[in-house]
């Protein structure tokens, strides 16, 4: 099929992404924030790319990507959300450099707009693989993998049992347990840093969620348990905005935790995350934030961030993008990316992270080992 020159045509809206950094469960300052880590091979995992920064070839010297047009559908909220949709990007942008391939891509402003999004990819006949960004996607994709049986498809966070679906899913909750366990130990103890303080006497935190669906309860189900973990005695205030792209409400829903008790609050709320980030600024206190470095995406709230916990959509989406290049296009199955694999992770703040006492960092070293070990199971309901 033939390349766009490098050209992309946003099929709705606009939007541009900022440049995520990752890392493990490390301080985020300690990796070289060029965004093409990828995980190691795992059980719960395949391996990657090499991440030299070659570009895939043919046995003839030719970029074997050359020839191959993805097509991005990504989540409502769409890009610029610092968060899921914008580290969807980052891996069609790496594939773009490193694979030579060509995207373009769709934002969907509601659900009901994936299904009309995926068959304009489907239906021209130039796209190789179409990259399907979010659970919301799920029932539009079963109805249209039936309906064009020989295009290739990717779904990230859900699975579509068919031969032309390729299905990437995360274990959000070993990831959430990581950064519970973080907010657990820190609320118990003195923790100054940046513009305000832990309580010592706390013994609350929060988490703001997104839309009440099993896949967000997941993240929830892990910070509790993460919490309980560090600290028995500590609350968890719990609540859900009912979308990843509303910040006023999710302001509101912090606002209202802080002045309650809450010291730390986490959120798996896409876009709407940065209310919560309002909010900690605005109180004083700190926040947790998620899928990507939030202190580096979102940088003008790094003295707020203490962790994140880093989704490595980035890595599903160049996968996929890989092996449809290299003419191993997985339809049916189903990749899973957790802890193991660092799929997932707990990265300290930019700003906050050298604060974190030793001593915590090491027990978060500790319960990730204990997790991957299967000494610690990680429930994915709350």
């Amino acid at each position: 099929m033939s390349p766009n020159s490098g050209r992309r045509r946003f099929l709705k809206g606009t939007g541009a992404a900022g440049t995520i950094a990752l890392a493990g469960c490390i301080s985020s300052t300690d990796n070289d924030g060029d965004g093409t880590d990828t995980p190691t091979e795992g059980s719960d995992s395949t391996e990657t790319e090499s991440g030299d920064g070659t570009e895939t070839q043919t046995e003839d010297g030719s970029d074997a990507g050359a020839d191959v047009n993805v097509g991005m559908v990504y989540a409502t909220g769409g890009l610029g959300d610092k968060s899921f949709n914008d580290m969807a990007q980052q891996g069609a942008l790496q594939a773009e450099e490193q694979l030579g391939i060509s995207f373009e891509e769709a934002q969907p402003e509601q659900n009901s707009d994936f299904i009309p999004a995926q068959r304009q990819f489907a239906e021209s006949g130039d796209y190789d693989l179409i990259s399907c960004i979010g659970f919301a996607q799920t029932d539009a994709l079963t109805e249209n993998a039936d309906r064009y049986s020989d295009q290739h498809f990717q779904i990230v966070d859900s699975v579509v049992d068919t031969d032309n679906v390729a299905s990437y899913v995360f274990k959000e909750e070993e990831g959430s347990f990581q950064v519970g366990h973080l907010a657990g130990l820190l609320t118990s103890q003195s923790f100054e840093a940046g513009q305000g303080s832990t309580d010592s006497d706390s013994t609350n935190v929060g988490f703001v969620g997104g839309v009440n669906a099993p896949l967000i309860q997941k993240f929830q189900a892990g910070f509790e348990a993460g919490v309980s973990y560090a600290n028995e005695d500590v609350d968890v205030q719990s609540s859900y905005v009912g979308s990843f792209n509303d910040a006023a409400t999710a302001r509101e829903a912090a606002l209202s935790m802080y002045d309650s008790g809450a010291d730390i609050i986490y959120h798996a709320s896409g876009a709407s995350g940065l209310g919560v980030f309002q909010a900690a600024q605005e109180r004083g206190k700190f926040a947790i934030g998620v899928d990507a470095d939030q202190s580096r995406s979102e940088p003008d709230f790094a003295d707020s961030i203490v962790a994140s916990m880093v989704k490595r959509v980035d890595t599903a989406v160049f996968t996929a993008i890989e092996n449809e290049v290299n003419g191993e296009f997985n339809g049916g199955s189903v990749t899973t990316l957790g802890l193991e694999s660092d799929g997932v992770a707990c990265v300290y703040g930019d700003a906050l992270g050298d604060a974190i006492p030793q001593d915590v960092k090491d027990q978060i070293d500790a319960s990730r080992q204990a997790i991957i070990d299967g000494e610690i199971t990680v429930p994915t309901e709350p």
